[in-house]
């Protein structure tokens, strides 16, 4: 048994910026629950020494040089080889020692993604206007997917090899973790949540996410995937709206015309026949994306299909 499970690689990766306070209580933490995982950091253009105290706590410290937690993402998911990926931030916050229940849960129920859902005792730790924001964009992510998360935010996951060499990360910012998000709801993949323990940070570490700032890219990044992966909700809702609005106003010319035979507003005329024009353009052009994404959607779902999933019995007695 002890053959096969040195068989199942764990990689654990921090994304960090900045984190020389709490970096190294970080590895710690992992390394205690995971003895057998390779820990990755990989540095942000740190000014300080995260660097070297994730070097000296015994973790493999890499290096991307485009600013963003996007693009840090995208480069350990492209360069990390593993069976099982766990990703948190290097800032102590996310309960390490849960690690073991959640890749637990992914391998004994066959998942692609765990999501380690915060709850925290500690105002300082998880603040009263990052929740609500929290809750406007979960319901907002399942009002135009139909379902998701309750905590779509959350920096602490688990994800299958097949999750992560199927995952085309677009984004550049914080809003990386909703893309994820949306990937799995897109693809039907089989994720669970789980309640983990959410921390204050150490002190001399400090939070590098602007609520407003990081808020309104969250939110352009939603739009932007609702008008890709639902095209015919997009712009069929929107010629829906014209059409409709076309419609009042082509209300008052059409009385006028069957009492008098005559059209008195002609400009108005015109307007109305060109927003049903754009309408039933807009609409037609939903349908034609709506194909274009379908095959898309396939070539991703083949990918994703492309890698085997976990096996159970390899992570027996870890």
């Amino acid at each position: 048994m002890e053959g096969s499970q040195a068989k199942l690689r764990i990689a654990v990766l921090l994304p960090c910026y900045d984190e020389e306070a709490a970096i190294g209580q970080t590895v710690a933490g992992f390394r205690a629950a995971l003895p057998q995982a390779t820990i990755y950091v990989y540095d942000n253009n740190s000014s300080d020494g995260t660097r070297e105290i994730a070097a000296a706590a015994g973790a493999v410290v890499r290096a991307e040089r485009m600013q963003g937690k996007g693009h840090v993402v995208r480069r350990m998911f492209a360069d990390v080889e593993a069976d099982i990926y766990i990703m948190a931030d290097g800032d102590a916050t996310y309960d390490a020692a849960a690690a073991p229940e959640l890749v637990a849960k992914l391998l004994d129920e066959q998942l692609d993604m765990v999501v380690g859902a915060r709850r925290s005792e500690v105002e300082d730790a998880y603040r009263r206007g990052h929740r609500l924001g929290n809750h406007i964009l979960t319901g907002l992510l399942a009002n135009l997917f139909g379902r998701t998360f309750s905590d779509i935010l959350s920096g602490y996951r688990v994800f299958s090899r097949r999750f992560v060499k199927s995952f085309p990360a677009l984004s550049r910012g914080f809003e990386i973790e909703t893309e994820i998000s949306v990937h799995a709801l897109e693809l039907a993949m089989p994720v669970a949540e789980v309640v983990t323990a959410y921390a204050s940070r150490p002190e001399g570490s400090h939070s590098k996410l602007s609520t407003y700032r990081d808020g309104w890219r969250i939110v352009r990044t939603i739009g932007h995937l609702f008008r890709i992966e639902r095209p015919v909700l997009f712009y069929g809702g929107f010629g829906i709206f014209l059409a409709l609005l076309a419609f009042i106003l082509a209300i008052p010319l059409v009385i006028t015309f069957a009492e008098t035979g005559e059209v008195p507003r002609l400009p108005t005329a015109i307007l109305v026949t060109g927003m049903m024009v754009v309408a039933f353009m807009s609409f037609m052009c939903g349908l034609i994306l709506d194909t274009v994404v379908r095959g898309r959607r396939e070539v991703r779902r083949l990918a994703y299909l492309a890698f085997p999933a976990p096996d159970p019995a390899r992570f027996e007695g870890i």
